[in-house]
């Protein structure tokens, strides 16, 4: 990475984006080219309906996102989506040997049931139901993406990831020593902590919303749904514990978007979609959060390294360049026949990307 000496711009190895929501159809032409101008390889997330849980289903959506990247004029050696399979109860152990085996997909998605968007199919009893296809993850070398928030209507929703750690994380670790788990889009002061501090094959994404927000913004000046996403916005000192987490250098810690598009209409709405957008300005929202804490020369790591470290993939060998200049946020974007808001939208940022190559 090299910064100026005013850190007026800073070029780094093209990163990746290791947890992103694509969706389908209208809605995946409206929003995949924000992501390959920016990341070279992107997690795509499988909870489509009906959600990704076969190899063949795999394929096919990669199939629909190459047409979309190719109707968007963007080349096959742009942007490289890797592919991931949804766990169910019935997930079979030779399911995932297939999968492994097509080169094309790269973890396995595990949402409790009810967790978040799409999860209705998720996994109701993974130690009792998922054992022979957490078995063959374990054997594969294919890392587990764990939602990490208990689905219990007694627990409260801001504790729902520290209790997840006590009841379903340690138990599987436990069980499983060998399984690589990404722990995504972590939210606490606990996650970030278990994540730094256990033993074994773990890592975990963090979204550049909850490195730049706390739960405030949620109601500020009213209840504001462009900030409501899953697992929820927490209390200042969970984000402070995130910001440490990411511009630490630790490499158990990387960039994962968690960016997820829902139509303005049904954010705006009785009950809102959880989920932000933040595709179109992921790197200038994450060089705004390292900036802030003066660990702006740490960003390339988590960006960039870690992420493919830990998944046993080559690091890019193209580059992006961010610059010290403003950039506005747009209001609203095109998508389909309706548009959806950004997160942030219309607030100014110091930070816009330049150029990829």
């Amino acid at each position: 990475m090299s910064v100026s000496a005013a850190v007026s711009s800073l070029t780094l190895v093209r990163p990746d984006d290791w947890h992103l929501h694509l969706r389908d159809g209208a809605a995946l032409e409206a929003v995949v080219a924000d992501t390959a101008r920016q990341f070279a390889r992107a997690i795509i997330m499988p909870n489509l309906k009906p959600p990704v849980t076969t190899t063949a289903q795999a394929l096919a959506y990669r199939e629909r996102i190459d047409a979309a990247l190719r109707k968007a004029g963007i080349g096959a050696d742009v942007f490289n989506p890797l592919m991931t399979l949804y766990l169910t109860d019935n997930t079979p152990a030779d399911e995932i040997v297939r999968a492994h085996e097509s080169g094309q997909v790269y973890a396995v998605k595990l949402y409790p049931a009810g967790a978040t968007t799409n999860s209705d199919a998720g996994v109701t009893d993974l130690l009792g139901k998922c054992a022979a296809a957490l078995q063959a993850l374990e054997r594969c070398g294919m890392p587990l993406l764990v939602h990490g928030e208990v689905t219990d209507p007694g627990i409260d929703v801001f504790d729902r990831e520290a209790v997840f750690v006590e009841r379903v994380m340690q138990p599987l670790r436990r069980a499983f020593p060998g399984l690589k788990v990404v722990f995504e889009h972590i939210t606490t002061k606990e996650g970030a902590h278990y994540v730094r501090d256990a033993d074994g094959p773990i890592a975990a994404t963090i979204t550049p919303q909850h490195l730049l927000y706390n739960r405030n913004a949620i109601f500020l000046g009213g209840v504001r749904p462009h900030w409501y996403c899953l697992p929820i916005l927490k209390r200042e000192t969970h984000r402070l514990a995130l910001v440490e987490a990411a511009t630490s250098g630790n490499p158990r810690f990387f960039l994962g978007t968690d960016s997820a598009p829902h139509a303005r209409h049904l954010k705006e709405h009785a009950c809102g979609c959880a989920g932000c957008y933040s595709a179109l300005h992921a790197m200038e929202l994450y060089a705004t959060a390292f900036d802030m804490v003066g660990a702006i020369d740490k960003l390339e790591g988590f960006a960039s390294f870690h992420g493919p470290d830990f998944y046993g993939l080559p690091r890019n060998t193209g580059t992006l360049t961010l610059e010290r200049a403003e950039y506005e946020i747009p209001q609203e974007l095109p998508f389909g026949e309706t548009s959806l808001v950004p997160l942030a939208a219309g607030e100014t940022l110091p930070w816009r990307m330049a150029v990829a190559g």
